[in-house]
């Protein structure tokens, strides 16, 4: 390691848009702590408490998230998140303005946003990290123009990284393998994975559930859950997904559960579980699949890329997948007998390249 690199001033930020942006910066953080860098996160809320219970001597700054809110219905989501485009772009200009200000007097070396459209600065090399260059929406006339808004924003980043592999087996589809990419330099970093499989193959739970995403889905997703689980004779471990919590709840008996889990103990809870069930939030893939468990794998619903994902991972037999409005309890007994079909994951080809980008770094 050349002595140049060391203590390189990184500000990541990642986007508040579910609890996966966070975890998958995780393994960002690692990486560039092992190269002697000086970590700044910024961040509020949910994903500041994660990612201060991981790593907490980092230095931590606030910064207002998008804070996105779900409907209830898949019928009148498209509507409702239409309705939030204004505060988005509000918020995109706040944080481009606060990140120029900030930098004023921190002077880092880099920045590194996933997915927050306006963290990016001229003062130095802005990275935008993002598994979807591809926006669908079941909508081939909207698809388009989508793509074309969603690069515009990421060519004003000096790179852009793919946390999924660059050739034909990769987890994200056309979502990051689209036929046109952005104008500035992309780097498939391989999957992003906190987890390391373990030998281990003692199985403690059946079904272990991990909650997440935004309101008001978030809570459907969880009562579904514990009143599919409740009616089995399994012993369940349930992860609720909210960091910081302390309000107090009565579950079911069969049920271990838990507000948030750390890396470690979260990694541990899925290496000792039988099958996993989840969102198909792609860092929850991801995760999953470098762990080689099966999935059970819910959608949010009318969030198309998730959507996606699904078809696009049953097809393959890498998870038992079906949609929100369907029975949970049939469904979990159907998963039991899927034939699984679970892909090798390289999940370290992403430092080479974090060290190679800090080592060019002025």
């Amino acid at each position: 390691m050349n002595k140049d690199i060391h203590h390189k001033k990184i500000l990541i930020a990642p986007l508040d848009w579910g609890l996966g942006h966070a975890t998958r910066c995780i393994v960002i953080i690692r990486d560039l702590q092992t190269l002697n860098c000086d970590i700044t996160v910024a961040a509020t809320g949910k994903i500041k408490n994660l990612l201060q219970n991981e790593f907490p001597n980092l230095d931590f700054l606030d910064l207002p998230g998008y804070t996105i809110s779900y409907s209830k219905s898949k019928r009148t989501l498209p509507f409702k998140i239409l309705t939030q485009i204004p505060k988005i772009l509000k918020i995109i200009r706040f944080e481009h303005t606060w990140l120029q200000e900030v930098f004023k007097t921190k002077k880092f070396d880099a920045v590194i946003s996933d997915n927050r459209f306006g963290f990016y600065t001229k003062y130095c090399t802005s990275v935008f990290i993002t598994h979807q260059l591809h926006i669908k929406t079941n909508s081939a006339w909207l698809d388009n123009p989508l793509q074309r808004l969603n690069y515009r924003f990421i060519n004003r980043f000096n790179e852009c990284w793919i946390p999924d592999f660059e050739n034909n087996l990769n987890i994200s589809g056309e979502l990051s393998h689209p036929k046109v990419l952005p104008g500035i330099p992309v780097k498939y970093l391989g999957p992003l994975s906190r987890f390391a499989k373990s030998e281990n193959k003692k199985v403690t739970y059946k079904w272990m559930a991990i909650i997440s995403g935004p309101e008001p889905q978030r809570s459907i997703f969880e009562k579904k859950i514990f009143e599919a689980v409740s009616k089995t004779n399994y012993s369940s471990l349930i992860v609720r997904g909210l960091p910081g919590e302390t309000a107090k709840h009565s579950f079911p008996p069969n049920c271990k559960v838990f507000d948030h889990l750390s890396t470690t103990d979260m990694q541990a809870a899925i290496n000792s579980s039988e099958f996993i069930i989840g969102r198909c939030g792609y860092t929850t893939v991801m995760e999953i699949l470098s762990l080689q468990k099966k999935s059970v794998l819910i959608p949010t619903p009318g969030q198309t890329e998730q959507e996606y994902l699904a078809r696009h991972l049953l097809k393959q037999n890498w998870s038992y997948t079906f949609n929100q409005a369907n029975d949970f309890a049939i469904h979990l007994q159907q998963a039991e007998s899927f034939q699984y079909c679970l892909p090798e994951i390289n999940t370290q080809l992403h430092s080479s390249i974090l060290n190679a980008f800090i080592d060019v770094l002025q």
